[in-house]
Formats: structure tokens, C-alpha cells, sequence
């Protein structure tokens, strides 16, 4: 590491401009070859999936996404007063001639009749697409709203709005204001941290080069696999909270060493080969527990698991490779006008813990049954709500209340009852003319099956051997009861179809293809949460060579999940407050979340006990007194984590501006956990629990010890020794105890 260091500040510009070449030749191709996203939550073998298989082979021209235009007439017209349907027939028949758009289906036909609401006030009409609404652009959706809400048709209390998944590609926030805002509350934290402008800016420049080099290189990642759309938004947003942290951290030591007499260089070097070194072993938990997700082998999680990696995995090599090069030009301005002042009229003085950081490190030693008890009680009361978590599909009506999407989803679940928002989509393939019989006794038996609102007639293609059936439940697509219908359906209502038949039906949809990725995410649970957990505990075992370390740890971040989970399901499965803050009504949690909410918060959780942890263990084997241990560490390391965590916290809030609710849910879970993980957990009950445990803490069985190979996170020779009461008066002499460790 302090080779990497001399190199880059030797040779500083080029260092600089390799990554500005990396950052402007990702960003040029990225460009050039355009998004390529995708947003497919289909399981392969489930079977929602074969029901989508089978609808694409028989029906071809269904490829294209569907959205809706849906108005409502005030109180004394009705959708087939000659007025209104005037202009709503010019409206669509505008949108008709569009580019991109492949038909339109309106009310005003005698198979249309259908599309007009029981009392006549409500009505809608279906509009395909040429193309699925990931390969729509954004100028045609644009062009569909702009075409349906316009001045001609809004007139008269007539109501327009519009749904379906292209038509949502035009609320999304056009500029990253997310990311914005949460660069600017972290600059405002780093100098308010440093005293130094210069020294404030460098996390903030290494974070963005290397964020937006990843941010490009997803882009084309998506070109390669599939890779979710919000992908780069989450990559955004766990990379600028680790690389402003992993920089802060190495600014930290930096500063520490000009204080002390050190050169730039020197001090530079000496904060790279230590501090540097935890940052890539922190980095590497974090890209570790991101590519658990690999074991569940569903390709949409994989995309996502590599784009994840990829930021953290540039914001580590920027940390140690452009952040040296930045420190050598800034030189000496890393430290405040005051700080220089000192340092030239004093001269480089120790440094002790002092302030808040060492009383409360010196009241933990204190009180550590009391305060790990408060700790405790206050992580469980917060993973309560996790209990009722509910896994399913947010739709539209999730949507924040002025948006056109929210309104659609009202106008249609009120004309036409809720079950129209997400129809269920019954496929059969066909075999001969008794399988056509069987299709319609199936037809009869889904009209009277409990939770079904209405069946469409069935729809054959031409080659006569598919058929489909729109199903519409009575509930809304997120409902439980919806969810409890496709169970209906394929356990009793579709198997009597089929019984002596060679028909073949499968049940499918948005509730039913998110029901079975639920279903396989929940299955694999367990052994990636098991995968995730052995692989950061073997992890931390090789760094700390401890038993209780990494099983603390395995707890301590579960813990922190648990809670994290709970504050979710408050906030957007109950509501609390999500219509206050822009976050659209309750609802179920996507599937996806508690798998990548695991992989990332483990990933967090342990940058902070490998930068808490490492600073005891390193005075552990130097006195070989734990309680001296815990309380240098916890003094010398709580004021910094917890500055990394303020940044981090803001960082992570600032995305809920982001308009995309899952970015918005990602973002409050993290930032819970961080808080959570920062205030309670590192600076409260692990130190609590590793003063209970006293020298148990750093036991490992002697045959063990042989066997294992040696990993220093930090070198204790090129750190500077705290000035701390060597011992407490009456304490037994340390040397045997360290001896006998090392």
C-alpha cells in the first residue's frame, strides 16, 4: 500500500489523469451506446414465467407495453356525451398517429362498450406500444401525455390522466437533484469536520470520479446481462456513502500525521499504508456480502449484485490511488489556518483523546450492563413492525398523489373496481377441440370462482393452439386477497379444468409474477443470509483472530437488518408518514428488498466494526488489557465514525427526493441502519458487550491460531500511541496475557 501511495504522489498528475481519462472514456461510450435496462422480475421455471412464455410464443403482436388513458366527466355529462366523445376521439386518434405508438383501443366501438364505467362517468382506453416500455423512449411517452392532456380535452371539468409503465418514465426526475443535495450536505459536514475547505473538497472529488466512472460502466454492464433499472441509482447511492466515508477516513489519518511533525508525503503515505488498508478490507466485505447475492442464481439479482461491487470496488481504488495524488497538491491546506498556525508556533504535540469522544468511551467502561441492556431494548422495538412484513407487488397506486399515474389508478379503481389496475392473465395451450370445450367450462368456472370481479371472453390466435383469458379480481394487484386468488386458481380452479383434458393453463400476471419471485426469494433466504454472514465472519476471523469478534458482528448486523426492516414496513407498508414526504400511499415491499437490503447492510455494518474493532485489537496486543482496549478504541475511533456516519445518513436520505419509490425505500433503510449501526450498535452495545466479556473477547483456540493465515488490517508499528493512562491503578500486568496472544 505504501508503494501504491509513493507512486501516485510521485507521479500526481498522471495519477489524476487516468482517472479523468477512465471517467470521460466510460462516460463517451456510455453515451454512445445508451441505456439498455431492464425491469423483468420473471423467474425461469416458475410459473408466472411460463404463463409470459406462452402468451409471447402464441401472441407476438402482445410485445409492446400497454398503458391507459382514463378521463372522468363531471357530475352532468357522462363518457358518451356527443361533446366529450368528440374530443377524446380527436385525443386518441392524435395519439394513434404518434411514432412508437403500434394502436389504440377506445370505448367508442361496439367492442369497446366495455371500457366505459357502470354509472358512464369513467372510461379508458388502451394504448400499445411498439415496444416494451424498457426500450420506449422518453420523448414518446412524453408525446402520449402530451397528445391525451391538453387544453381541448381538460376543459369543462373534464378529468384526463394516463397509466402504464411508459407513461411513468415521464415522472421521473429528469435531473439527479438526489444525488445533489447529498453531496452538498456531506461538503457541508466535511468542513464543518475539518475546518478546511481544500481537505473538505477531496472526498467529495475522489466520490464523484469514481461513482460516475461506475455509474458509465453500469450502462454498458447493462449491454452485457441484464441489469435492473434502478441499479445505477443504487450504485449511486452506496457509492457516494462508502467513498466519501472510505476518503474521510483517509483524509482523517492524513491530518492526524501532519499534526504530528509528519511531511506531506510522509503523512500521506503512512495514512495510505494503514487506514488505506482497512479501506480495502472494508471494501472487501462490502463487495463480498453484495456478491452473495450471486448464490440465488436469478439473473436479475445478478446484474444487480456486479453493478453494486463495481462502484465500491472504484471507490476503494480511488481512495488509495487518486486521493494520495490530490493530498500531495493540496499540500499542507489539509489542515485549517488554525491548525497550521499551531502547528508552526508549537510544534507537533501528542495527541490524546479528549472531550465528549473520551467521557463517553469512559462511561460505557462503567455502565455496561445498563447501557447494552438500553441498546438492546431499543434495536428490538424497532424490529417489531419487521414481523408483519408483507412481500408483494407497489404499483402505480403507490405513486405520490399528484402524479398522473396515481390518478389513473384512482379513476380506474373507482369506475371499474380495483381488480382493473392488475387483471390476472390465464393462458392454455390447446390441443384439439375438446381442449376448447375444456376452455370454456374453465371460462364458467372462473366467472363463479370466489374474488373474481369479471373474465374477459378468450381470446385464440390464429394457429388456434393459445388461448388467454383476462382475469379481474374484486382486489386490488397488492392485495393479500389477490394474492390468495392466483393460489385459488392454480391449486383447485385450473387443475379441475385440466382433469382429463390435454389442456395446458397457467395462471399468470403482475400479483402472480411477483408472488413466485417472492416465493423463490424466501425459499433461497436462508442460505444466502447463511453465505453472506460464514463468509464476513471467516473475514473478520483472519483479521482479528477472535472467536467473539466475528459472531458479535454476525449479531450485531443482523440486528441492525432487523430494525432497518422494521422502520420500512412502518413507513411505507403502514404509511406512516409517506404521504407527508412524497413517498405515495402504503403498500407491500418488493421481493428484491430484503435480499439486496442484506447484501448492502452487511456490507455497511462491517466498515464500522473493522474500523472500530481494528484500533481495540491493535491496543489489545500491545497491553494485552481489555478494558484499556475497548476504551482507547471506542475514544480514539467514535468521533470519526460517527462523522462518516452523519455523511453517510445524508447521503442515503437525500435519495427519498429521488422520485423512484424503491430508491426512495433503499435510501431510508440505510440510513436507518447506518444511524442505528453508528449511535447504538459501535459506539454503545459493542462496546457494552467486549466489556463484559473482558479477554474472552480475543480467544481462539491454539490449534486454530496455528492453522490460520495472518492478516494485519493496520501495521500497529506505524501508528501513533495514544496518550492514555497506561493502567488503572490495582490492574494485573497485561504483559502475560499479550504475550501469550502473540
Amino acid at each position: 500500500m505504501a508503494a501504491i501511495a509513493r507512486w501516485c504522489m510521485r507521479h500526481r498528475l498522471v495519477a489524476v489523469l487516468i482517472w479523468l481519462l477512465a471517467l470521460g472514456a466510460t462516460a463517451a461510450a456510455a453515451a454512445t451506446a445508451g441505456p439498455a435496462f431492464s425491469n423483468d422480475y420473471d423467474v425461469p421455471g416458475t410459473r408466472s414465467a411460463k404463463a409470459a412464455a406462452l402468451l409471447r410464443e402464441g401472441f407476438q403482436g402482445l410485445d409492446g407495453d400497454t398503458d391507459t388513458v382514463v378521463w372522468r366527466t363531471p357530475e352532468h355529462q357522462n363518457a358518451r356525451t356527443p361533446d366529450v366523445e368528440q374530443r377524446m376521439s380527436r385525443a386518441l386518434g392524435a395519439i394513434a398517429q404518434l411514432p412508437g405508438v403500434a394502436s389504440v383501443a377506445g370505448p367508442y366501438t361496439p367492442e369497446g362498450a366495455v371500457q366505459i364505467s357502470a354509472d358512464g362517468r369513467t372510461a379508458y382506453a388502451v394504448v400499445t406500444f411498439d415496444k416494451l416500455a424498457d426500450a420506449v423512449p422518453k420523448a414518446q411517452a412524453s408525446a402520449v401525455v402530451d397528445a391525451a392532456k391538453n387544453p381541448d380535452t381538460e376543459r369543462d371539468g373534464l378529468q384526463v390522466e394516463l397509466g402504464g409503465r411508459a407513461v411513468g418514465l415521464t415522472e421521473a426526475p429528469g435531473a439527479h437533484l438526489a444525488e445533489v443535495i447529498g453531496v452538498a450536505v456531506a461538503g457541508v459536514v466535511l468542513f464543518l469536520a475539518f475546518g478546511s475547505l481544500a481537505a473538505s473538497l477531496l472526498p467529495l472529488a475522489t466520490a464523484l470520479v469514481s461513482v460516475g466512472t461506475a455509474y458509465a460502466g453500469i450502462t454498458l454492464l447493462g449491454h452485457l446481462m441484464p441489469v435492473a433499472d434502478f441499479a445505477p441509482m443504487l450504485g449511486t447511492l452506496v457509492g457516494l456513502g462508502v467513498g466519501i466515508d472510505y476518503a474521510l477516513f483517509i483524509v482523517t489519518r492524513h491530518r492526524k500525521g501532519l499534526r504530528q511533525g509528519l511531511g506531506v508525503a510522509e503523512a500521506a503515505e503512512q495514512a495510505v499504508a494503514t487506514t488505506g488498508r482497512a479501506v480495502v478490507f472494508a471494501g472487501a466485505t462490502v463487495c463480498t456480502a453484495l456478491l452473495g447475492m450471486l448464490v440465488l442464481r436469478l439473473d436479475f439479482l445478478d446484474g444487480v449484485a456486479l453493478a453494486a461491487s463495481l462502484t465500491v470496488l472504484l471507490t476503494v481504488l480511488a481512495s488509495v490511488t487518486l486521493l494520495p495524488a490530490l493530498l500531495s497538491f493540496i499540500g499542507m491546506r489539509s489542515l485549517s489556518r488554525r491548525e497550521r498556525r499551531t502547528l508552526a508556533e508549537e510544534g507537533p504535540r501528542p495527541e490524546a483523546p479528549t472531550g465528549f469522544a473520551a467521557r463517553w468511551s469512559a462511561f460505557v467502561e462503567r455502565h455496561p450492563k445498563l447501557l447494552g441492556a438500553v441498546a438492546a431494548v431499543v434495536m428490538a422495538v424497532l424490529a417489531l413492525p419487521a414481523l408483519s412484513l408483507h412481500l408483494g407487488t407497489s404499483d402505480q397506486g403507490n405513486n405520490p398523489a399528484h402524479s398522473t399515474t396515481r390518478k389513473a389508478y384512482d379513476l380506474l379503481a373507482e369506475g371499474f373496481g380495483p381488480g382493473m389496475n392488475g387483471p390476472l392473465t390465464v393462458v392454455a395451450r390447446l390441443e384439439g377441440a375438446g381442449d376448447r370445450i375444456a376452455l370454456a367450462q374453465l371460462g364458467e368456472a372462473l366467472r363463479e370462482t370466489e374474488g373474481v370481479a369479471a373474465v374477459g371472453p378468450a381470446l385464440v390466435n390464429r394457429s388456434g393452439d393459445t388461448a388467454v383469458l383476462a382475469v379481474v379480481p374484486d382486489s386490488s394487484p397488492q392485495s393479500r386477497a389477490t394474492s390468495e386468488l392466483v393460489d385459488r386458481l392454480r391449486d383447485d380452479v385450473v387443475p379441475r379444468a385440466e382433469h382429463g383434458t390435454t389442456l395446458d393453463v397457467h395462471v399468470g400476471g403482475v400479483t402472480a409474477a411477483y408472488d413466485d419471485f417472492a416465493e423463490v426469494i424466501v425459499g433461497k433466504l436462508p442460505l444466502f443470509v447463511g453465505v453472506v454472514v460464514a463468509l464476513g465472519g471467516v473475514l473478520l476471523l483472519l483479521a482479528f483472530r477472535s472467536i467473539a469478534v466475528p459472531l458479535k458482528a454476525a449479531a450485531m448486523n443482523i440486528a441492525a437488518v432487523a430494525a432497518s426492516f422494521g422502520v420500512v414496513v412502518a413507513v411505507f407498508q403502514w404509511g406512516w408518514g409517506s404521504e407527508l414526504m412524497g413517498l405515495g400511499s402504503a403498500g407491500p415491499i418488493e421481493p428484491f428488498l430484503p435480499v439486496i437490503m442484506v447484501s448492502v447492510l452487511f456490507g455497511l455494518s462491517m466498515d464500522y466494526q473493522v474500523f472500530l474493532v481494528s484500533r481495540m485489537y491493535e491496543e489489545w496486543l500491545a497491553t494485552g488489557d481489555n478494558q484499556r482496549a475497548v476504551r482507547v478504541g471506542l475514544a480514539e475511533t467514535s468521533r470519526v465514525i460517527n462523522s462518516a456516519a452523519v455523511i453517510m445518513i445524508s447521503v442515503f436520505l437525500a435519495f427519498v427526493l429521488s422520485g423512484d419509490r424503491i430508491i426512495a425505500l433503499f435510501g431510508i433503510a440505510l440510513a436507518v441502519a447506518v444511524a442505528l449501526d453508528a449511535f447504538v450498535l459501535r459506539t454503545l452495545l459493542v462496546p457494552a458487550l467486549m466489556h463484559l466479556l473482558g479477554g474472552a473477547n480475543w480467544w481462539l483456540p491454539a490449534w486454530l491460531e496455528r492453522r490460520l493465515p495472518r492478516i494485519n488490517i493496520e501495521p500497529p508499528e506505524q501508528l501513533p500511541r495514544a496518550t492514555l493512562p497506561a493502567q488503572r491503578p490495582g490492574a494485573d500486568d497485561p504483559a502475560p496475557a499479550a504475550a501469550a496472544h502473540r
